[in-house]
């Protein structure tokens, strides 16, 4: 691979900030790739705990060119263990912090197009303080996935008032220097980047790309990391999930008080009526799921507040290997 001299890179700093996680297969690949752009200054990859050669490869291509004046810097932050791809991408963030005019966020697997960074860095250079890549309609993932997805857009739009999310929109962003300062300043423990991008208020401008399937290796998300992922989003930007089960829990009792005044009717002009056991049966179990929903949705919200309050580190860094 033909690599840029520093000489030959575009003016202003930007850094890429890519989390890893067990991408052992694909990593060198994309390092290649990522280094090839002439407007890439420094490549930042934060390992997030990998259980398979990820640090190993990235150590190894360090090695072989260290002393280098036709590459890039590439740094390696080596976390503890796996604290979450939220983590990971904060602790990229706090350590380009100061260190660079713009930072890419992209993903390791390469499903996210490297190339694109190009088009990006041309966006910022134009006055945009935020530039997003969008998923076009060519997505490889899965319809199932894609489906899934669009549908947790549109929900997250319709009980969230402050902020839209656009559909397609992910974590394959350009962030100015003051975005970047800003985002560091929120600590919240549940974060949900993809939301709290657009709420900092900063200009965005969308470039179209088509994620392609993965080259090697398995995600990490499962359907179930995926819709807790979902309820941080929609938890940590409205409160309107308490406010239906507060109307809901105001619906049922007025249809009891209305069943009541019916079977005191009945029982006022036919007598009392001894069977009705299934029915009430049905009654107590459909009121006692009702409230324990309930329970659970004001759990969710105390649940975070309770993590908030304990103000524990995001993550801890075991090793960086690499300098500016």
């Amino acid at each position: 691979m033909e690599r840029s001299s520093i000489s030959e890179r575009l003016p202003g700093q930007i850094w890429v900030v890519a989390a890893c996680f067990n991408e052992e297969v694909v990593i060198c690949q994309f390092i290649e790739r990522v280094l090839a752009l002439p407007a890439v200054s420094h490549l930042l990859l934060v390992d997030d705990g990998s259980r398979d050669g990820t640090v190993a490869q990235i150590r190894s291509w360090q090695q072989r060119f260290v002393g280098s004046k036709a590459s890039a810097p590439v740094t390696l932050l080596e976390l503890t263990r796996n604290f979450g791809k939220e983590s990971a991408m904060l602790a990229g963030l706090d350590y380009a912090q100061g260190h660079c005019d713009a930072v890419v966020l992209i993903d390791s697997d390469l499903q996210h197009p490297p190339e694109l960074i190009t088009q990006m860095a041309q966006a910022w250079r134009d006055g945009a303080e935020v530039v997003t890549a969008v998923r076009d309609d060519r997505d490889q993932e899965s319809r199932l996935k894609v489906t899934t997805s669009s549908w947790f857009y549109r929900v997250f739009n319709r009980v969230v008032d402050s902020i839209q999310l656009i559909d397609g929109a992910g974590d394959f962003r350009l962030l100015s220097a003051p975005v970047v300062q800003a985002l560091t300043q929120m600590r919240e423990f549940s974060r949900f980047s993809k939301g709290l991008l657009p709420w900092t208020g900063y200009r965005s401008v969308e470039l179209s790309y088509s994620r392609v399937k993965r080259m090697g290796g398995r995600s990490s998300w499962s359907p179930l990391k995926l819709w807790s992922y979902a309820l941080d989003g929609i938890f940590s930007f409205s409160v309107i999930p308490l406010k239906i089960w507060s109307f809901l829990g105001l619906v049922v009792s007025l249809i009891s008080l209305l069943y009541a005044a019916v079977i005191v009717l009945i029982t006022i002009f036919n007598g009392v009526d001894l069977p009705g056991y299934a029915s009430l049966i049905v009654a107590v179990l459909f009121l006692g799921g009702i409230q324990l929903i309930g329970i659970g949705v004001l759990g969710e919200y105390i649940g975070r507040i309770y993590v908030d309050t304990k103000a524990r580190p995001h993550y801890f860094i075991r090793a960086i290997h690499g300098s500016l």
